[in-house]
């Protein structure tokens, strides 16, 4: 498959979204909890606590919805700085009680709108890139579908990133590469190509540390054999000293401009 074929999988809009995870994976022990406690909710986020096999975790995921009325109340995914502001405080609250923290990330990008811009979206974002590489908890983030530049690394700042096979990850997407290098939008496919976006790609270039089979929403035996993974790795950096634990973290992204 080419890669701008997996950029429209990852686009798909009958793919399972950050609820559908949570759903399957946290049943009815997901509470959800709202609000930055300075401007507004946002939907684009979703984020609460739930059980995993008995572990207590902190879950936020970027959501685009399953159908029109969905997408837009929830904005297509893209998050607004109150969204990233959520997610901080809910990552600051799991810190506080040392609880895990699982990242599902499925964004075209951070929204740029003009209010979002006035409310300090690049600040927001630039918070929690800061923030979460020190955090003193465990982080695992997972790429369900789009990983839209900024949008997507400011809930990826990860001791672990995981992607579906059919998800991508890029600074930019391939229209918008295309645009800029070439001045021709047509040219995506090339692009695609040439950003190494593709969850393969990023893994053979050491960027993240797993890929995983895409999961079907009936799929229980697949969603039991992720959450026994996700525990086990969890397990796995608890025991870490949560100073060691944060200094891997750095150590991980350090690596990565050695990488090209």
């Amino acid at each position: 498959m080419r890669a701008f074929d997996k950029v429209l999988a990852a686009r798909d809009a009958n793919k399972l979204t950050s609820i559908d995870y949570i759903n399957n994976m946290f049943s009815d022990s997901f509470v959800e909890l709202h609000g930055d406690r300075n401007f507004a909710d946002d939907k684009a986020v979703v984020g609460g606590i739930g059980i995993l096999n008995g572990m207590p975790v902190t879950v936020i995921g970027l959501e685009k919805g399953r159908n029109t009325r969905e997408r837009m109340e929830r904005n297509f995914g893209m998050a607004h700085p109150e969204g990233y502001r959520k997610a901080l405080r809910l990552m600051k609250q799991a810190e506080k009680f040392h609880r895990p923290v699982l990242c599902f990330v499925d964004t075209s990008g951070a929204y740029c709108g003009i209010g979002a811009e006035e409310r300090g979206q690049g600040h927001a974002i630039a918070t929690n890139l800061m923030e979460m590489m020190a955090l003193k908890t465990p982080i695992l983030s997972i790429f369900i579908g789009e990983g839209g530049s900024g949008g997507a690394l400011a809930l990826a700042v990860a001791d672990e990133v995981w992607m579906l096979e059919d998800s991508v990850y890029s600074v930019i997407s391939p229209e918008g590469c295309a645009s800029i290098l070439w001045k021709d939008s047509t040219k995506a496919p090339e692009a695609a190509e040439k950003l190494k976006m593709t969850a393969q790609d990023l893994f053979d270039l050491g960027v993240i540390e797993r890929v995983l089979r895409q999961p079907k929403a009936e799929d229980r035996k697949m969603f039991e054999s992720l959450k026994l993974l996700i525990c086990r790795t969890f397990e796995k950096n608890l025991a870490v000293d949560v100073d060691e634990l944060a200094n891997l973290r750095y150590e991980r992204f350090r690596k990565l401009g050695n990488i090209f």
